[in-house]
Parts: C-alpha cells; structure tokens; sequence
C-alpha cells in the first residue's frame, strides 16, 4: 500500500524543482517506508512506499525497465502476482524483483492495456512510456485504490494521484469549491459525482483507465459487474461460495509484514477472520455507551474459540470529536459516514501491532447483505397487488400528512429507481433545498445520480438493481473510500478478500433468491459461513457499526461546539443558519431525532474549515 503523485507539464510550465517534493510530503502517512522522484521533460512523478511484498531497496519506485523507457508508480497489491510471474518469464521477462510491482511493468510491454484483464488486486497506477510519449493510468474494478486527477490549473498542466491534498501544493493548480456539489452531499452523505468538492477535480471511476497522448484524454472501461444469474442448487453455490472465499483469503494473507484482522460482531468480518486465523484481531467500542455500542465483547468472544488474540479500544466522544479535522482532512472530501469514526481509531489501534489488516467490506454489495434489500412480509403481499392500484394509493399517500400508513403506500406504490437511492439516506431533497443558500442549490439532483446507473440494469428484479447501484455509487464513494482514507492515515494496509474477481464472478453468477429471500439477506453466503463459524455469528443481523453521536449531541458540551460552528460567519454562505440551529435545537431538547441533518453538515463545515480557511 502506497501513494503517488504526479504531473504531465502543461506548454507553459514553469519548472519548480521542489514542487514534487512538497506534493509528497502531503501523503508520506501513505508510505512511511521510503520514496523517489522521476523527472523528465514532460512528466515527474512522486512515490511514497508502505513496504509489503518484497521488503527490499530494488523494489523501490518509481520502477523503470531495463532501458529506462518506461516508469512506473503503483499503489495496491496485484494478488495473483505470482502466477502472472511465471507466465512473463516464460515469454522471456527477466524480474530483478520478488515485487508485484515488477509483474505490472513486465505485463505492460507484453500485453499493453489489456494487462488489465489478467489483474487479480486493488490498484491504482501509472505507466510512463517514453517511446509513443503516452500516460496510462487505471483504477482497479471496485474502486479499492483512489486515483484523482485534474486540469485545473492555470498552465494546462494536468496532475494526478492517490489523494486531492498532494494537488495543492502545485504552484499551477486552482483550488476552487465545487459549488454543486453540497447539495447531492447533504442526502447521500458523501461526495456522490465523478467531479468532487474541488472544481475540475475528478475520480477516476472503478474498472476504468485513461490514455493521455499529446494533450489528449481519453477513457475507457474494461470490466462490468453486472449480474447474470446461472440457475443451480443451493448446496452447489453454498460449496462453491465456502471454496471460493477459502481461496480469496489465502491469496490476500500473501504479505512479507504482519498480518491481522478487523473484528466486529457481524458475519463478515467474522467470517474473514475465521478462514484467516490470523494471530490477533482489533475491535473498537465507545466508552460510556457500552451496553449499546459495543460489539467488542462479540468480538472477544469469536476470537477466543478461534484461538486469536483479540485487542480492543474504548473510544470516548471527546477523542471523536478533537479527532474529526483531522480525519476530514485525510478524507479529501467531506465524509459524514459515522463508521469513519471507530475506523479510524481502529487502524491506529492495529497499526501498533500488524502492517496489514483483512477486513469485511464488500459482501453485502456482492451477496445481498443490506436490510433494504428484503421486503417486509406485508409489503411482499401489498406488491402481489396491480401496480395501476399501488401506484394511486402513492398520490393519495403523498397528499395526506405523514405517518406509517402513509409512508407504506408511497413505498409500495414506488419503483425502486424512485425510492432506492443506497444505503444512506440522509436529508430529503426538500429538506436540503430548505438548508441550503441558493447558491449552493443548483447541484445535481439525487435522480440524476442514480438514474445514470440504474440504466444500465433495465429489466433486472429489484434486488439485482439495488446491488448494482450500491456496487457502483455507494461502494467506492462511501465503503471503500474511508477504508482507504481511514487505514492510510496510519500507514497501514487494508485488504477486502470479499472485492475480489474471482468472488464477484461467482456473485454474478448468484440467483437473486439465494442473496435475499423472506427468510434472510445474505442468505447464500450465511449457509456457506456455517461451515466455519458457529451459528450465532452467521445467522447475526446486520447492524452496521452503530455510533453514539445522538447521544453525544444531547450532551451540553457538544450541542455549544456544534452551535458555535453553525454561527459561524462562514457558515451562512452555504446554510440558513437558523434552520440548522433549530435542527440542533429540535435535537438537543429530545423533540425529535436530528443527529444525522446535524452531524451531515457539521462535517462539511469542519472540512470547509480545514481545507479553506485553516489553509
């Protein structure tokens, strides 16, 4: 696990010798180990090195091949790296490495960029080639690895790299605010578009790469996640699915460091760390709420019949909340997920001990794992209803003031493209046009960001459709994102063996009845978990990592600093700040539940705070 800047010279560029070096020194929590500097006339490229695979000098980057043609920075783990290797030494390939990232190199001049289908990882990178004057970067399919990029800059420079902050210090780059888009934020509470709260700066999206030549951009995609469903027996998938992850788990506890597991009470950290055995395994809680936000005992629990030493972490508000600029800034971009809270403090936890962590994300995308997937018993018999007739009691249900019955029939009576958006939902759009200056009200609406993705899944079952958004919007913009940001803060290397190729080819493969039935979400992968963990820990119910902060804000000292941010003069350019102050109010006094409309905007203002006036 790595990170890497670089930069391909606009016409006009002028040379600033340092400038590399300072854009380095923004992610060095990214690779503490060592790094290097390739310059040359059209492009310089920065490399920070966590060292995993390979702990020697000679797999340092940049890496170049033999006549110094081609350079490469790379950040993540190629996982069938090995076998890649002897297929190019059987072409002729000579290694001076036992690296991953040598096989990259090596794969480029023999396959160019098809390469990208023969990858088994999480990657980001970047190839020089000096012979044809090209730059290719790829991201790999899920969105593991983050790679930004822009031309945003006042020479037509364009630069890229592992994390926004090491563009700033680019004496080219315009750092400007992305006034469009506060709003889609504020409902999906992360950064939902390609371009981000930075103007004209952009993510590259999963299973993407891009070809620059002479100026010129262009970028293509080489994989799909779409579901095609093969019809079997349960027992076939659920032996397949045991076998599958088996296998996954091995490949990704591949490491030349120490390596651990993240642990909650859930079934799939659970099961990650069953088929693991690592030495110890990290759970975090919160201190003062220990009979409601604490799955640590679970975790203790799992990790002493399994024989591994469990290390937990108490997590108190005051530590939250003095740590939340902090973990803003290392997430780029304002980030209002609670999870990224116990995420952060648990990769600090496990850094003490291990280099690298296995944890659990991904199988609710790829197995049907969320609640909202599975349709309660009266809802099953209301859809069995004509949709003609659901759909009147939606315009009667609208027209009349909110309440359960109200909120069943607009929910029956809509599709899911209308009321399925990803697993967060945090204001209504009528809600956030209501907070919001009219300025900062011209964003996309959520629609459009769905609408883009749902096209693509036409005729599939409500299930398949939800998977597919989640795989596609929430996975890579929320999940993956705070894994990456969370556990590169401390410089440690997080694998997800769920996201890997060969489990998403089976995941596509899953009839939609054996992910989500009446009888369970996940309901495939639970039965296939029985086979190493006991029932307790498969048949748990999802509970997310439940964080305390609607507590927290009923607490006097938290409700002043959150109002003293809200009152804040820079404030009002974005928000009404009465409406916030009344939703804070509405909260503090316990007339209605308002902690996530409160927490969603405070993180945006810590962040704006941090990236834009604290520096």
């Amino acid at each position: 696990m790595c990170g890497f800047v670089g930069y391909i010279k606009g016409k006009n560029a002028v040379d600033h010798s340092a400038t590399i070096e300072h854009m380095l020194e923004t992610i060095i929590h990214r690779g503490p180990d060592s790094g290097g500097v390739h310059e040359d006339e059209d492009i310089v490229l920065g490399f920070r090195r966590l060292s995993i695979i390979d702990l020697s000098t000679a797999a340092n980057q940049p890496l170049y091949s033999d006549d110094g043609n081609i350079v490469l920075v790379f950040n993540g783990e190629i996982y069938n790296f090995q076998e890649l290797r002897e297929e190019l030494q059987a072409q002729g390939y000579i290694f001076r490495t036992s690296s991953d990232t040598e096989v990259l190199l090596h794969g480029y001049l023999a396959y160019g960029t098809e390469m990208l289908q023969r990858l088994r990882g999480m990657f980001a990178f970047c190839i020089w080639d000096k012979r044809n004057n090209t730059t290719f970067i790829a991201r790999d399919g899920f969105g593991i690895k983050p790679l930004y990029y822009t031309r945003n800059t006042v020479d037509n420079t364009f630069i890229f790299g592992s994390e926004i902050k090491s563009f700033l210090p680019h004496p080219s780059f315009v750092k400007e605010l992305n006034k469009d888009a506060l709003r889609p934020y504020l409902t999906f509470q992360y950064s939902s578009m390609d371009e981000t709260f930075f103007k004209g700066v952009y993510k590259l999206p999963p299973a993407h790469y891009m070809v620059i030549k002479n100026g010129d951009v262009q970028i293509e995609k080489y994989w799909d996640k779409s579901f095609r469903e093969e019809e079997n027996t349960l027992g076939h998938y659920v032996d397949e699915i045991h076998e599958t992850m088996k296998e996954s788990v091995a490949t990704h506890k591949i490491s030349d460091v120490k390596v651990g597991s993240f642990l909650s009470g859930g079934i799939d950290s659970s099961y990650i760390t069953s088929l693991l055995r690592p030495n110890k395994s990290f759970s975090v809680g919160f201190a003062d709420y220990e009979a409601m936000f604490n799955e640590t005992n679970l975790a203790k629990d799992l990790s002493e019949q399994l024989n591994v030493q469990n290390e937990r972490k108490m997590v108190t508000a005051e530590e939250c909340f003095n740590a939340l600029p902090t973990i803003q800034y290392h997430m780029d971009e304002p980030h209002s997920n609670l999870s990224s809270l116990p995420l952060y403090f648990l990769a600090e936890l496990a850094r003490k001990h291990v280099t690298v962590v296995l944890s659990g994300e991904g199988a609710d995308e790829i197995f049907g794992g969320y609640p909202w997937y599975q349709n309660s018993p009266k809802m099953e018999k209301y859809e069995k209803l004509p949709y003609g007739i659901r759909r009147a009691a939606y315009y009667l249900g609208k027209s009349l003031p909110k309440n359960r019955i109200t909120e069943f029939l607009v929910k029956g009576g809509q599709k899911v493209e209308e009321r399925f958006i990803g697993e967060a939902v945090i204001f209504s759009e009528e809600d956030a046009l209501g907070v919001l200056t009219p300025e900062f009200s011209k964003g996309p609406s959520v629609a459009s960001v769905t609408g883009k993705i749902y096209a693509k899944v036409k005729g599939a079952d409500d299930v398949t459709k939800m998977q597919y958004l989640d795989l596609h919007l929430w996975l890579p913009g929320d999940i993956l994102l705070k894994a990456d940001k969370m556990s590169m803060a401390h410089s440690i290397e997080l694998r997800v063996p769920f996201l890997d190729k060969q489990v998403m080819e089976l995941g596509k493969k899953l009839p939609s009845r054996y992910r989500v039935n009446s009888i369970d979400t996940k309901y495939a992968l639970r039965q296939a978990a029985l086979k190493d963990l006991p029932e307790e820990w498969a048949n748990r119910p999802k509970l997310g990592f439940p964080v305390p902060v609607r507590h927290w804000l009923r607490e006097e000292r938290y409700y002043k600093l959150v109002k003293e941010t809200f009152s804040a003069e820079y404030a009002k350019a974005f928000f009404n700040t009465d409406v916030l102050i009344g939703y804070l109010d509405e909260h503090y006094h316990g007339r209605k539940n308002r902690a996530r409309y409160v927490w969603t905007t405070y993180v945006f203002l810590v962040w704006y705070k941090r990236f834009f006036i604290d520096m």
